[in-house]
């Protein structure tokens, strides 16, 4: 339908204009024609030297925004309490209900969190990416290794091929996030768990959380090969997180289990971009041609409390890794930290960069620097252990879309919307 209607357009501009038809219709057909929406294949995106860019070599620097509590709940961000994690709300909610009731009260919210509508206000506000985190629970239902299957007896990847197509119709480039690795990669609660950083263990149990992240891995990498809407796989989000370590074990740990899943990304999908996470200093990562890792990104996060200290850490990290792209891959202007501040940084050091985030729940966030879009004041908060399955499916439904009861912040008119252009 929407090629036929191109067409139609296409060809009212001909006679109009008197172009020729043939001219125009080579164009409308190099998208029309496209799988990948507003996207061909020459918007694949690789690396060139410290510069992302695509297959014609123009450069993009990828401004988004984390699509943050979707896939995975973080409590401070979503509308639920009486649980610490998304790992202790499935914990909760199956003992009460059972699996299946549980995943359709997850499915239930994410339905609603995150919608088409939200796509286009992140269109239409001229990012040009957005940051998915997700976790191993979206596509196993325990934690040995039981896989979602479709409607078609395949592992069930619908939600991120949903995510991706979207964001494809639209012209949003898409990085796919592994915020919770089988085992978890950190002792911070974001990663889904707390105090569970069991994937480094040296141990038979360890290896096979190691098992299941790779499986994982190289089935989204398969799934995705070639999609030039896919910015790039991220591994791990914030790798050795809240570990009370030394910054040499961090080095090391990194390493080990960055080139397990390099080396399985690589073996599925050869092209796309892979980046990898400096929490929380580019000395937590090698250089990459000691490793003989090509096309790949660096990424660091920073909340901290001054432009300064910030400018700095962009600078320190540039010449740690020289011949690397960067990416800040979240951020906010923490405390003393400025939105102005950040933005120059930014662009001086010629960082890529993903807000955190778009949406929020909580008290005050109506007004928070942490959100686009925040929770209007009154909100309802689902009581996991109390409220009765029709409550909680209540209030994880219609009530928490954007539209319906949520408020934009004004900090991308006011801070934001300057630095996207």
């Amino acid at each position: 339908m929407k090629k036929h209607f191109r067409q139609m357009l296409s060809l009212l501009l001909c006679v109009v204009m008197g172009i020729p038809f043939s001219l125009l219709a080579v164009a409308a057909d190099a998208t029309a024609d496209s799988p990948y929406g507003a996207f061909t294949e020459d918007d694949f995106l690789i690396t060139k030297g410290t510069k992302i860019v695509n297959r014609k070599g123009e450069e993009i620097v990828l401004k988004g925004v984390n699509i943050g509590s979707w896939m995975i709940w973080e409590d401070w961000l979503s509308p639920y309490e009486q649980a610490t994690d998304h790992y202790n709300a499935f914990e909760v909610l199956t003992e009460r209900f059972g699996v299946e009731k549980t995943y359709d009260l997850m499915n239930t919210y994410m339905d609603n969190w995150f919608t088409e509508y939200d796509i286009d206000q992140i269109a239409k506000m001229g990012f040009n990416c957005v940051r998915v985190p997700f976790w191993y629970r979206n596509f196993y239902y325990d934690d040995i290794g039981t896989k979602i299957l479709d409607e078609n007896g395949e592992w069930d990847f619908s939600r991120l091929e949903w995510v991706v197509s979207e964001c494809a119709e639209r012209g949003l480039y898409v990085i796919l996030d592994m915020h919770g690795a089988p085992g978890f990669q950190s002792d911070a609660p974001h990663n889904g768990k707390g105090g569970s950083c069991g994937l480094y263990e040296q141990t038979e149990e360890g290896e096979f959380y190691r098992g299941l992240t790779v499986e994982l891995w190289t089935a989204i990498a398969e799934r995705f090969k070639g999609h030039p809407a896919v910015a790039m796989y991220d591994l791990l989000n914030e790798p050795m997180c809240d570990v009370p370590t030394n910054e040499i074990d961090r080095r090391v740990k990194n390493e080990f289990i960055y080139t397990i899943l390099y080396d399985a990304v690589r073996a599925a999908d050869p092209d796309h971009i892979i980046t990898m996470e400096c929490i929380w200093t580019g000395f937590a990562l090698p250089q990459t041609w000691l490793k003989g890792w090509t096309n790949v990104v660096y990424q660091v996060h920073f909340y901290n409390n001054s432009d300064f200290i910030f400018a700095l850490f962009l600078l320190l990290q540039k010449i740690l890794h020289p011949n690397v792209p960067m990416l800040m891959g979240e951020f906010y202007p923490h405390q003393k930290t400025t939105w102005e501040g950040c933005f120059r940084s930014m662009k001086l050091f010629n960082y890529s960069w993903m807000l955190w985030t778009y949406k929020a729940a909580g008290h005050m966030m109506w007004e928070s620097d942490w959100c686009l879009y925040g929770s209007r004041d009154g909100f309802e908060r689902a009581k996991l252990e109390t409220d009765s399955y029709e409550e909680i499916a209540r209030k994880l439904g219609s009530c928490i879309r954007t539209e319906n009861g949520y408020v934009d912040t004004g900090h991308y008119e006011r801070d934001v919307a300057a630095w996207i252009g």
